[in-house]
């Protein structure tokens, strides 16, 4: 007998979707029965992915979307709105890496970049969704972080501050809706077989590390709603909630 699935007629908006954890997630969330908002920046990957979910016998809307052009997110609040009337759960995973390099040897267009995307446009979704997530009766955020936000090292500069900022800017949303039936937390994934991962450590095997569907299982749990956590940081590395 299959188990029951644990977020059916939820509505889930997940960033970078096309592709690596996002990809991922929205594959986990289509099982469970939640109704799909792929965000992602090309037309073409976004169609692929909603072929999957179709084989999966789920839905999903698609919206191509790069996350630097700023009116278009402040617009996704009054749009999802007009259709739906609500947000069930708001996955921020899309990031890039930007960089490596010493800090002296970063552009001011770089770093801005990286800041733009990894931290400022989750605060625009954070703005634009949060009254939709309020609308719902267990509204979820969930925000992907990584372990230099905590444990810099050398020539990570723009993205470690990004994934520290938005460690602390998840925080604080969390700490805002506190008393709200909306609950917002962070994943820090690990080293987990994506793109970016590659981009980073060029000289890794690929086939040591886990498949970005072995951490779907957290986000699916986060976006539940029974989950109960608000306000922490899962880290799948070490197994520590902080």
């Amino acid at each position: 007998m299959n188990a029951p699935q644990r977020l059916v007629d939820r509505l889930a908006l997940v960033t970078g979707a096309t592709r690596g954890i996002g990809r991922a997630v929205a594959l986990a969330y289509a099982r469970e029965g939640a109704h799909l908002i792929l965000v992602g920046r090309t037309a073409g990957a976004l169609e692929e992915v909603d072929d999957e979910i179709r084989a999966l016998g789920g839905s999903a809307t698609l919206l191509t979307l790069d996350l630097k052009t700023q009116d278009k997110i402040d617009a996704l609040g009054p749009t999802i709105y007009q259709r739906w009337n609500k947000l069930d759960i708001l996955v921020g995973n899309a990031g890039i890496l930007g960089p490596l390099s010493p800090l002296g040897h970063v552009t001011a267009d770089a770093w801005s970049e990286v800041l733009e995307i990894n931290l400022t446009a989750n605060w625009r979704l954070i703005r634009t969704l949060d009254p939709l997530l309020r609308r719902s009766e267990a509204g979820r955020a969930i925000f992907v972080s990584s372990g230099v936000a905590t444990n810099p090292r050398a020539y990570w500069g723009p993205y470690a501050a990004s994934k520290a900022g938005l460690e602390a800017l998840v925080k604080v949303y969390a700490d805002e809706v506190a008393n709200t039936p909306v609950r917002v937390n962070l994943v820090n994934p690990g080293p987990t077989r994506t793109g970016m991962r590659a981009k980073a450590f060029p000289g890794e095997d690929p086939a040591s590390l886990k498949p970005p569907d072995h951490v779907a299982e957290v986000f699916v749990k986060l976006a539940a709603s029974t989950c109960t956590d608000n306000g922490k940081l899962f880290d799948l590395k070490t197994g520590a909630v902080r």
